[in-house]
């Protein structure tokens, strides 16, 4: 396999509204995120994949963009946009921009032309329906509650929206679609930007019709065709956000021979803890042995063939500490396992904002304190239902987005030193115990156990380019591999569970072969809860 620098990368994602604010008005922005790159630099990370900053109303949180050309407001100006691509780069560090072309805002100037009449040149940029039997054109659902298809009284036709109604979906089956897309794609590659993560990209080449939406029959062809006309012959990360990628699909995806992208977002794992054939709201007990099967699959399916993406969190999941670890009496050792057991595979890890601080999920009372379109409609949706308000508020408590879109934790100042004003959403009241300020310069906080590990990366090439070797494939509580390159060969060994647990491999874990752990100590024999280290055989 061709080395790049992404494969030994480290990757930070920041989600500009709630990372720092810089004016006071209690929405993160651009020159806020300046003012911390010092702080990513200190860490180690490489690039920062930033959550969209273009022109937006903000319905879906910037994932509903009205001019891809253009700086939100709330976030800053261009020349501000610039100024955060050239101190990156002064740093070493990429900025990877968030592709969000499966569809725009229903504010966007194509989509205001689109809506006027049936032969406006812009009408087929969009995906029109007529009424059947006056009603919707098919069953189709949005990811956001409801019908997918939106009546529009202009012209008497349903339009297609598989998120809210104000993100009206793209017809990528329009070649004018596609040119104006890579477009604005070349727009911004121009500018300097280091790749793309490209939002929902399975479902550009959707079939309404036919009920296929992720995977079309020609959706390989039109990123193919996107690479050629962009990004392919640049040395640049892009990653898709891919939910329903197989292996193999994966692997058509990060074909090493560079015809489509570098590696995509598979989310396997993610869906462990919901009852199958439902939605994320209908929860069920994560099975470890499930995970663990599921984790240890992707990392020994791509050899020269692929390449895999590594995450715990992002802005659209629960944080993980308080998702499957112990975020009250194990916080610190338990995200410091899920960091050791993830960075020491194969792939290009994603740290998301506040992971490496070991921020934890919020605990909203009242559905008037969610800002995330999701979360409000799936509650009024399931009100209507029948369900019962505890319930509905338990599963938003447990996997509501804006669990991880509460304010950076910078400080134990009034509103955790992210905004002298008032946030936009509020701040985990647990700032005072765990924030960035408190852990920089503790060498047991969770913020250097990460630091150390993306440090190992750097200095390992057997972490990034060696061979994963499964251990203790049957026991439920740890997990366990090895990591080989010629005679190099490295053990990582977690006690995912909150009991001590029985070990005979921890035999090997003396203190003078460990690279990171999360105890101080090594207790031949056993694992104390949630413990992890990372040992040089």
């Amino acid at each position: 396999m061709e080395k790049k620098w992404w494969h030994s990368a480290v990757i930070y994602q920041v989600y500009p509204r709630s990372f720092v604010d810089s004016n006071g008005d209690g929405i993160g922005d651009i020159n806020g995120i300046i003012s911390k790159l010092d702080y990513l630099k200190n860490l180690g990370i490489n690039a920062v994949w930033l959550g969209p900053v273009y022109k937006s109303p903000n319905d879906d949180n910037g994932y509903d963009i009205s001019d891809y050309r253009q700086i939100m407001d709330e976030f800053g100006t261009m020349e501000d946009m610039d100024r955060l691509i050239s101190e990156a780069k002064k740093r070493d560090i990429k900025i990877i921009m968030d592709l969000v072309a499966n569809h725009t805002s229903d504010e966007h100037a194509w989509f205001v032309e689109s809506r006027k009449s049936k032969d406006n040149p812009y009408r087929d940029y969009y995906i029109w329906r007529d009424p059947v039997n006056g009603d919707v054109p098919n069953g189709i659902t949005s990811n956001f509650s409801g019908s997918a298809w939106e009546y529009d009284e202009t012209t008497g036709q349903y339009y297609l929206h598989l998120f809210s109604k104000k993100q009206p979906d793209l017809n990528w089956h329009n070649e004018n679609v596609r040119n104006d897309v890579y477009d604005f794609m070349n727009f911004w590659i121009d500018k300097g930007i280091g790749g793309f993560r490209m939002d929902v990209i399975e479902l550009i080449a959707k079939l309404p019709d036919e009920d296929i939406i992720p995977n079309g029959p020609k959706l390989h062809d039109y990123i193919k065709e996107m690479n050629r006309k962009t990004f392919g012959d640049k040395d640049m990360l892009t990653v898709g956000e891919c939910w329903c990628a197989d292996i193999d699909i994966a692997k058509q995806y990060s074909n090493p021979d560079g015809s489509e992208l570098s590696m995509v977002f598979q989310f396997e794992h993610i869906g462990l803890d919901q009852i199958p054939g439902k939605d994320k709201w209908d929860l069920k007990e994560l099975d470890t042995l499930e995970l663990k099967k599921t984790l240890y699959k992707w990392q020994t399916a791509f050899h020269d063939d692929g390449w895999n993406s590594l995450f715990w969190n992002n802005h659209d999941l629960p944080r993980i500490v308080s998702r499957w670890g112990n975020d009250k009496e194990y916080r610190v050792e338990s995200a410091k396992m899920f960091g050791i057991l993830l960075h020491g595979m194969k792939g290009t890890p994603y740290i998301y904002q506040g992971e490496e601080l070991g921020m934890t999920n919020i605990y909203f009372d009242d559905i008037n304190d969610y800002k995330d379109v999701e979360s409000i409609n799936m509650y009024k949706d399931r009100l209507a239902k029948g369900y019962d308000v505890k319930d509905i508020m338990h599963s938003l408590k447990v996997k509501g987005r804006d669990n991880a879109r509460t304010p950076m934790q910078w400080d134990d100042s009034e509103n955790a030193g992210f905004t002298t004003g008032t946030p936009w959403i509020k701040v985990n009241p647990n700032y005072k115990e765990i924030n960035a300020q408190s852990q920089v310069d503790d060498e047991n906080s969770v913020f250097n156990c990460y630091k150390k590990l993306i440090n190992i990366r750097k200095e390992n090439e057997v972490i990034v380019y060696g061979e994963f070797e499964p251990l203790l494939m049957d026991d439920k509580d740890v997990f366990a591999y090895d990591r080989v390159l010629g005679d190099d060969r490295i053990r990582v060994i977690c006690n995912f569970s909150g009991n001590e647990v029985d070990c005979t491999l921890v035999n090997a874990g003396d203190k003078e072969k460990q690279l990171v752990s999360n105890y101080k100590d090594v207790v031949t024999g056993k694992l104390r809860p949630y413990e992890a280290f990372m040992i040089r055989l």
